[in-house]
């Protein structure tokens, strides 16, 4: 399989929140990310290259429309990963914070020591080193 002739990469990741302030004071507490850009339906964080915009749930229709948009009982679908240089000491400074974590500390079978936890509205994080 040949390269694309352009090069993909993930510019933003948007989630969609039931309350725009819970989840940026989670987000602040949970990554320390700088906040890039807020109006009152969203707000977006910078991780890297990639932005975080996180969409408060009535003005995601018009952003999905015509599809649906999931629900918080809906379940996970997506975990999103990232790298950090020590999973047992991110997870003290989460506890520390008042983050649950879903799962882990773990040393995974294929090498990275991981660990989950979930925002607010039930998406995924995992956190490796």
């Amino acid at each position: 399989m040949s390269e694309p002739a352009w090069a993909p990469r993930l510019a933003a990741v948007t989630l969609v929140v039931a309350d725009l302030a819970t989840s940026k004071a989670f987000y602040a507490a949970a990554f320390e990310a700088p906040l890039v850009f807020e109006d009152e339906s969203s707000a977006v964080f910078r991780f890297g290259p990639t932005l975080i915009n996180l969409l408060h749930r009535s003005a995601a229709d018009e952003l999905l429309a015509p599809a649906l948009v999931g629900l918080p009982d809906d379940g996970s679908r997506v975990v999103l990963t990232v790298p950090v240089p020590d999973t047992d000491a991110y997870c003290a400074l989460l506890a520390d914070r008042g983050i649950e974590l879903v799962n882990g500390p773990t040393t995974r079978p294929w090498g990275p020591r991981t660990a989950s936890f979930a925002d607010p509205d039930g998406h995924v994080w995992e956190i490796a080193s």
